[in-house]
């Protein structure tokens, strides 16, 4: 917001001048944002190839879980992150807010989230193998999907930093 002032005999007027977002855009232009939706989009959109290259099947409900390659958590946060830094500078608090949130959901990506899909593998086969008559034995399996490895979270970054930069390059 920019003041200006005129000074005629007595009196002095203030004036106020605003930047408007022009009429046609629903959201205003937030380049961190817009980096961080679109970098996770894409991983989640990606994850239907990847499925399909690994598996050689096509699975759209992969791009509506989590888990799996490249890690759509990392990408939108990294790409949050970056695009921070590329347009606010890195020596401010919006940016260190940032990275440490990538950092904490990159790091319970592999940790916390990955020990929980394996355990919830290993109860799945646990129940199967209970007899017909077994109460849970009728249940619904677990979601095993649920954390990433290193390399699929360093895929994720990886996207979120190219997105960040194109985004940033892209006026």
């Amino acid at each position: 917001m920019e003041e200006v002032s005129a000074g005629a005999g007595s009196g002095t007027t203030t004036s106020t001048i605003t930047a408007t977002t022009p009429s046609f855009l629903l959201l205003p232009w937030n380049l961190p944002l817009l980096s961080a939706i679109l970098a996770g989009a894409l991983a989640q959109f990606l994850k239907l190839f990847t499925t399909w290259y690994k598996e050689r099947r096509w699975d759209t409900k992969k791009m509506l879980d989590s888990g799996g390659m490249p890690s759509s958590h990392s990408a939108t946060v990294t790409a949050l992150a970056f695009s921070i830094g590329l347009h606010e500078g890195t020596g401010g608090s919006t940016f260190a807010i940032a990275v440490v949130l990538a950092c904490v959901v990159m790091y319970d990506a592999t940790g916390v989230r990955l020990h929980a899909g394996r355990q919830a593998e290993l109860l799945n086969q646990i129940v199967c193998e209970l007899p017909s008559e077994h109460p849970l034995s009728n249940i619904r399996p677990l979601r095993d999907s649920l954390g990433h490895t290193p390399l699929q979270v360093v895929a994720g970054a990886v996207l979120g930093c190219i997105i960040a930069y194109l985004m940033g390059n892209s006026k």
